[in-house]
């Protein structure tokens, strides 16, 4: 039997960042994950640090996570890019919309503003004609999650941490989990398992949401800014059992990267062509030329949705010392680091940054 401060069950994005944050603390901690460092929801991520406004409770973890993140940009690992976010408007219609956008992003401290239309074809030649405008988020920034998963737990190993990897919780209880190896590890637990959340916490609901991505050849300087609709927010926070929006992405590599989609109810992570197809449409319609692009990879991830929307952050009720952080949707690899640092403020007793009581469990629990 051995003894931690902190057992953290899964090292995806969220385990991997709470892991880092704890030892960095001075807690004593162990890591246990089945498969690989940073794999399932992280390895599927476009990894985009975006500022989303459409919920200020996000938008409030969000941009508290995104100072954060400043600490990695000249980190190699990440491969960060600061190639900011072009959010295009097709009409008059959204055009209306853009000056509440930037009220709100500049309330949380977020630099925004508006496009006219000949400036938007100016930052991206490739939009489709007779777009109306748009609004530019010059701060936003993309990653490469998995790596940069791999990086916070080998820090958070090289400050004290035991890493139980290739091993699997088998029960759950207060203060303690047994592992497949019949090991047992004892103190507080946290549960950042994602979409798997449910299999050792059923009272806190979690559906998995599909999403497909689509790789391109490299073609460096053809695309400068993640570009995405300014509908994207009804696609993302949308109830639907399918959607699709536009969603492009500039890789370091000249490689671009084309999304996204959404579905309820589909399990089985295998490419789904008419899901793909409906997707790479709804790029064309903004794109034209990225239909005459080389396509390399097509794969899927599921994003970890709570039934309100909002992640799971902070102790369970029902048990004593077990904690949860997951179900943030699309936006776990954003929120990753100002989620950690939440979450060890409150197992320390210590105040937040920010009012974490949105995030409580028990929401759904009472």
């Amino acid at each position: 039997m051995s003894h931690f401060d902190l057992i953290v069950v899964g090292a995806g994005i969220i385990g991997a960042a709470c892991a880092d944050a704890a030892t960095a603390a001075g807690l004593r901690v162990a890591i246990v994950e089945p498969g690989p460092i940073g794999g399932g929801s992280t390895a599927a991520a476009m990894g985009h640090l975006v500022a989303m406004d459409d919920d200020p409770v996000e938008l409030a973890l969000s941009r508290y996570s995104l100072q954060l993140w400043e600490a990695f940009a000249d980190l190699a690992e990440a491969e960060f890019s600061r190639c900011g976010t072009l959010w295009v408007a097709r009409n008059p219609q959204e055009i209306g919309a853009i000056d509440t956008r930037i009220a709100r992003l500049a309330a949380a401290g977020i630099e925004a503003r508006a496009v006219d239309a000949d400036e938007l074809y100016r930052l991206e030649p490739l939009l489709a004609p007779g777009m109306a405008g748009g609004l530019r988020v010059p701060g936003d920034a993309v990653v490469y999650p998995p790596r940069v998963a791999l990086h916070l737990v080998k820090r958070a190993c090289a400050h004290g941490a035991t890493l139980h990897h290739g091993r699997r919780v088998l029960t759950l209880g207060d203060g303690a989990v047994t592992l497949d190896d019949g090991s047992r590890l004892v103190g507080p637990v946290l549960v950042a398992t994602g979409c798997a959340l449910p299999q050792l916490l059923p009272e806190l609901p979690m559906r998995s949401r599909k999403g497909h991505l689509v790789i391109t050849d490299r073609y460096p300087g053809l695309l400068h800014h993640q570009v995405l609709e300014l509908g994207y927010a009804d696609s993302a926070h949308g109830d639907a059992d399918s959607s699709v929006a536009f969603n492009v992405q500039p890789r370091p590599t000249g490689q671009i990267l084309i999304g996204s989609s959404r579905e309820f109810g589909d399990g089985d992570s295998a490419v789904s062509p008419p899901m793909v197809q409906r997707m790479l449409q709804r790029a064309f319609t903004f794109m034209p030329g990225l239909r005459d692009l080389q396509a390399l990879r097509t794969w899927t991830g599921f994003r970890p949705t709570p039934i309100d929307g909002r992640p799971y952050l902070g102790a369970v009720p029902g048990y004593r010392d077990v904690w949860a952080a997951a179900g943030h949707e699309g936006l776990g690899v954003t929120t990753a680091l100002g989620s950690a640092r939440l979450l060890i403020d409150l197992l320390r007793g210590d105040t937040p940054a920010i009012d974490p009581a949105p995030f409580a469990p028990s929401r759904v629990t009472t």
